[in-house]
Parts: structure tokens; C-alpha cells; sequence
């Protein structure tokens, strides 16, 4: 059966970027008569606050988006991570670091990977990537590889500061919740084929991808917290909808509103992805 999630971090409360992605996995949810989850990614605990999610959430309720069972947080689920990492590190699949952020930014030139230099105490765990391409057939962008070990290199399970990295994370979660299907925006696209790698090596089943484009701001940046994109406005909700919709193509009727115009929307989104070609 299928099963669909959309998973924000509470960093921030909820813009019109992140209403995208809800409004979009709900509705392929919905339309395929699946389930959808909500997620509470605040695995980087520093950045996230209780209150940012609690807003998220009331948000989701206000504009009909809801969900199904009880709301999952990253941030009560480390022992989850650290079984999962120490299954890596058993396979020879994990290894310590001790490269600080500054030596190993941009593609990690595997400085550790035979093991720790003299003088080094471990920092943070990184999974050992193996050579060659890796790819996936997205449900919107068509299929996608890449060649993690040439662009990235081994990346980063556990942080130096002892928090999990989301790639970690969303593997192990996923797979715990039986998520079947994936809906997100188009910036995760390359997270993708690491978080293939890491299914693969923990033996978990591979969700089906789509990747939608991602909403910007006037000078073509993606809408985030990080970009400083505005909270969306409670006094608004029935607009910030529509928009939402007509970001990903669908012009609903004026006379709708609330769950008819939820209802009209579910009806037509599996319609308008085969006309895309999707």
C-alpha cells in the first residue's frame, strides 16, 4: 500500500516553498488512496525549536492537510540511528574521522578512510562510498545518477558534534515507517543516490521518487529559512492554497474552498502528472 510522508524541519515556521512540498505529497498520497505521514526532522537539534513545530503542525490542520497516525520526531529516534550505524560500522561500511570541517570541505579527499592519521582523535563517522555511478527514475525529472564517490566522497553519518546527518536519518526513518514513495522538492535531488547507497547497504527497500521544482524568490533563489523566505500568513490560508496549486499547475475553480477544494485537487493530480509525462 502506498505510503507518503512529508517531513519538515522545524527551523523555522512554515513558507510557501514548504507548503509546496506538503501540499504535493498529500495530494499524490491521497490520489494513489494511500496514507501520508508528518515527519518532524529535527535531527540538528541546535537549529530546531518545539515551538517552530508545534506552528508547523497547526498550520497543516488549518489548510486541511491531514495526516494520518501519530507525528514521528527525529530527535526521540537516536537509537534507531546509532543501531543503524553500528550495522555499518560492522560491515566495514562506517569509519571514525578526524578531519575537521575546514580540511574536509568540498569532495572529502579520504584522508581517514584507511584509518585515523597519528595524532588524530576520532570526530565524527562517514560511510564509505564505493566507486561508480548510481541512478533512479524520478517520477517528474526523469531518471538521474551520479557518481558519489567522485563528486562527494565518503560523507558524514555522525557529526562531530554528536548529532546524526540527515542522510542517516531519512534512510533509517523511512524504512522504520514503511514509506513506499517520496515527495519533495528538486534540491534533494542530488541527496538522492546517497541515501540509495545507504538503503542498499542496510538492506532496505528503495522508495519510487518525485522531485518537484522548487519555489524561488524574486532573484531565482529557493524559498527557505535559510534565505530568510516569510512565514506564511494564517489570515491568508485559502490564497497561500490556491498558490500553492497553481505553482504545481493546478487552476481549481474560484467557487471552491476548504476540503471541495482539496477534494478537486486530488481528483486532478494524478491527471496532470500523465500530462507532464510523469
Amino acid at each position: 500500500m502506498y505510503c507518503g510522508r512529508f517531513a519538515p524541519s522545524p527551523t523555522g515556521p512554515l513558507h510557501f516553498g514548504s507548503l509546496v512540498a506538503a501540499v504535493a505529497s498529500w495530494l499524490d498520497a491521497r490520489a494513489h488512496g494511500g496514507r501520508w505521514l508528518v515527519r518532524i526532522e529535527d535531527v540538528d537539534e541546535p537549529r530546531c525549536r518545539a515551538e517552530w513545530a508545534d506552528a508547523i503542525l497547526r498550520t497543516l490542520e488549518r489548510l486541511g492537510l491531514h495526516w494520518d497516525g501519530a507525528v514521528v520526531r527525529q530527535s526521540g529516534r537516536k537509537e534507531l540511528y546509532h543501531a543503524a550505524l553500528e550495522r555499518l560500522r560492522q560491515a566495514g561500511l562506517a569509519y571514525p574521522c578526524g578531519c575537521t570541517r575546514r580540511e574536509a570541505a568540498g569532495r572529502y579527499p579520504g584522508t581517514c578512510r584507511a584509518g585515523l592519521p597519528p595524532g588524530r582523535a576520532p570526530r565524527a563517522w562517514r560511510f564509505r562510498v564505493p566507486a561508480g555511478r548510481i541512478g533512479f527514475q524520478d517520477r517528474w525529472q526523469g531518471w538521474f545518477e551520479q557518481d558519489v564517490e567522485a563528486e562527494a566522497g565518503d560523507f558524514i553519518l555522525l557529526r562531530a558534534d554528536g548529532f546524526f546527518a540527515y542522510q542517516l536519518a531519512v534512510v533509517v526513518d523511512d524504512a522504520a515507517q514503511g514509506v513506499t514513495h517520496v515527495v519533495r522538492g528538486a534540491d534533494l535531488l542530488d541527496s538522492t543516490p546517497r541515501q540509495l547507497l545507504l538503503q542498499r547497504a542496510l538492506g532496505y527497500p528503495r522508495p519510487a521518487y518525485l522531485h518537484h521544482p522548487v519555489a524561488t524568490d524574486g532573484e531565482g533563489r529557493k524559498l527557505s529559512k535559510q534565505n530568510r523566505a516569510p512565514a506564511l500568513d494564517p489570515a491568508r490560508d485559502r490564497e497561500n492554497l490556491l498558490a500553492a496549486l497553481a505553482f504545481l499547475g493546478l487552476a481549481p475553480p474560484d467557487d471552491l474552498c476548504g476540503a471541495e477544494l482539496l477534494a478537486w485537487a486530488r481528483g486532478q493530480w494524478v491527471p496532470r502528472l500523465h500530462s507532464l509525462g510523469v
